[in-house]
């Protein structure tokens, strides 16, 4: 059985003529494209520990295999607002598994992008967990209503956004969680 016991999280964005040139180059910005990534879907482990992005990249081998999870978009539109973002919900019991949450929209601005992708992630863990909540209340009557119950004990977010290269360039965008053994 392979269980992470280590996951950070890290954001680029990468531009070029070729859509896959721009997303090398938007791994690159990430400082993860030396792996093999295999997405995975979006639990965070039980008693995984948070480690800094250096931290991480000091683990990572070239040609490694890394299970990550994974929010990409990309446009060759002029000007074109994309974001990638990630949500993570972390429950106060740390023998219990979080939550993360992609979200990949055109027309979002960072902070919009990652208060949805947060508030999704601690949506998910809160029916999980039995949280009762009213889903038609905005996000800040939600988070704060998920951290009174005393359940989840943190939420965060890690996007990245950009305008698409004005010439039509292909730009790619990522926020990705790596898992580590």
């Amino acid at each position: 059985m392979y269980l992470p016991q280590k996951i950070f999280f890290t954001k680029g964005v990468g531009r070029s003529k070729e859509y896959l040139t721009s997303f090398e180059l938007a791994l690159r910005s990430a400082r993860i494209e030396i792996c093999n990534l295999v997405n995975v879907s979006s639990i965070y482990p039980v008693n995984c520990k948070r480690v800094s992005v250096a931290e991480g990249v000091k683990e990572l081998q070239p040609g490694q295999i890394i299970h990550c999870v994974m929010a990409r978009n990309s446009t060759n539109e002029p000007n074109r607002l994309i974001a990638a973002s990630l949500g993570v919900a972390l429950p106060a019991d740390s023998n219990a598994y979080g939550y993360l949450s992609e979200h990949h929209p055109y027309g979002q601005t960072e902070k919009v992008a990652g208060e949805y992708a947060e508030d999704l992630a601690a949506t998910m863990l809160a029916t999980t967990l039995g949280v009762e909540f009213n889903p038609d209340t905005d996000w800040n009557e939600r988070e704060d209503i998920y951290k009174m119950s005393g359940k989840i004990v943190k939420t965060f977010n890690i996007t990245q956004s950009a305008m698409g290269d004005k010439n039509g360039l292909w730009t790619t965008v990522i926020a990705v969680a790596v898992l580590l053994p």
